[in-house]
Order: structure tokens, then sequence, then C-alpha cells
């Protein structure tokens, strides 16, 4: 479907912009949310004589957003979840999650503006993505943890607080190792005390 933008939508286009996007994309987002409209010749029409009017308020709305941009840059929330050994989330966090967070901490937020492409699956710390308008964009600090206090440890340290797998393996691994060779000395001992006996018997 044509549609020509009444915003600047982010990732799509200018206001003013005719693009193409998806019939179920501009029926239940883009134009009940007055983003654009169906680029027909009334529509265009419509455009043209009030072009003034809708830039004047989109750079209105563009302050505002700026204005937050600035409060919530660097914004940190921590989300506390369940998660086995390795960090792996028993779920995961969603768009919806993070921005319900935001929305707690006094920002208005939607889970569209929350710019993730996959749900978040392990314990850590994410820069992520909020559009608050298409030349408007904050990142802010995601901080997943078991608790608060993991939480803290994890911004410390910049990262997953989970020292498992690698220096758990490289140490089962070891002893590992260890155990094998006590067991080949063992039978090496036992075959010469063996081979030890049947001479004996021999002579």
């Amino acid at each position: 479907m044509q549609v020509i933008l009444i915003e600047s939508v982010n990732k799509l286009g200018k206001i003013g912009d005719q693009v193409k996007v998806r019939p179920g994309f501009a029926r239940n987002y883009l134009i009940p949310r007055r983003l654009a409209l169906r680029a027909t010749k009334e529509n265009l029409a419509y455009f043209e004589a009030q072009r003034a009017q809708l830039e004047a308020a989109n750079q209105e709305k563009l302050k505002a957003a700026q204005g937050d941009r600035d409060r919530l840059q660097d914004h940190e929330i921590i989300l506390i979840r369940s998660a086995g050994s390795a960090g792996q989330l028993y779920g995961s966090v969603t768009a919806r999650d993070i921005a319900k967070s935001l929305s707690d901490d006094g920002f208005a937020v939607t889970h569209q503006q929350v710019d993730i492409e996959t749900p978040i699956k392990t314990l850590g710390l994410f820069a992520v993505r909020v559009v608050l308008h298409a030349d408007a964009l904050a990142v802010i600090s995601v901080n997943v943890a078991r608790s608060a206090d993991e939480a803290v440890q994890q911004r410390e340290i910049g990262g997953m607080l989970v020292q498992r797998d690698d220096q758990e393996d490289e140490q089962e691994d070891e002893q590992e190792g260890i155990s094998a060779e006590d067991a080949a000395e063992s039978e090496d001992v036992t075959a010469e005390g063996r081979d030890e006996g049947q001479e004996e018997e021999e002579s």
C-alpha cells in the first residue's frame, strides 16, 4: 500500500515522503496513529494544503521528544528474572517489559518505541534504543539480573555475573585428565605386578 507520511517515522521516512508499506502495517499502526494517510489524490491535496501546519506541529513534537531524550539517555532499568546457572532466562524480556518499566519510572514510552529486534534471553547488561521521534533517539541500559544485589554487581563489572561454563569446564577437563592418568598408572602397576608373578611361577 502506498502512503504519504504526515509525521517523520523512524526507519521509514520524513514528513511528506510517499512510501510503500504492508497493508496491515498501514491500517493497524500508521493510519490510526495519524502518522500517514493513504496516498490518494484527495489526501495528497489535503497534505499540500496543510503541509506548513503539519510541519510546524511535527517540529513541536520533535522539541518535546528531544527534551525527553535528554532525560532518558543512559537511564538504567533493572529487571529481575529467574535464570539457570549459565545465565539463560526462564522466559525472556520483551519490548513490552521494557516499556512498562520505563512507564513505571515516569517516561511515556510505548512498546512500539522500544527498538529491539529479538527478546532478551540471558542475564546481563543490554543497550536498547528508544525511538521518541524519528529524529530523537535515546539509548538506555537494561540490566537483567536475578536480584537487586546482582544487578549492582553486573553494573560494576559491566556485564553478566555468570562465571560458569568456561572456567568450570576447564576445571572438569583437568580433573578428568588427572583421573585418566591415575587410572592408566594404576593399570600399568597392576600389569607389572602380574608379569612379575608369572615370571616367578615359571622359574
